[in-house]
């Protein structure tokens, strides 16, 4: 597994922590996902035999946020 920890500056609610959660939770190979409003972040364990980082930021990109691995 590997984690990393995105910016993810669009987040401004609780909808929007959802959507990234309910998002990329349904990727294969994500195993878990944490976004945060206070700090503008998202935290993913995923497994990178399966999954690349580039296929993230792909998903979020097509929910509607701009991310970058921090």
């Amino acid at each position: 597994m590997q984690n990393i920890t995105l910016s993810v500056p669009e987040i401004s609610c609780g909808h929007c922590t959802s959507s990234i959660e309910n998002g990329l939770s349904k990727l294969a190979g994500v195993d878990s996902v944490s976004a945060d409003v206070a700090t503008k972040t998202a935290h993913i364990s995923f497994d990178e035999a399966t999954l690349s980082i580039d296929a993230i930021l792909a998903a979020l990109d097509d929910l509607g946020f701009e991310a970058k691995v921090i």
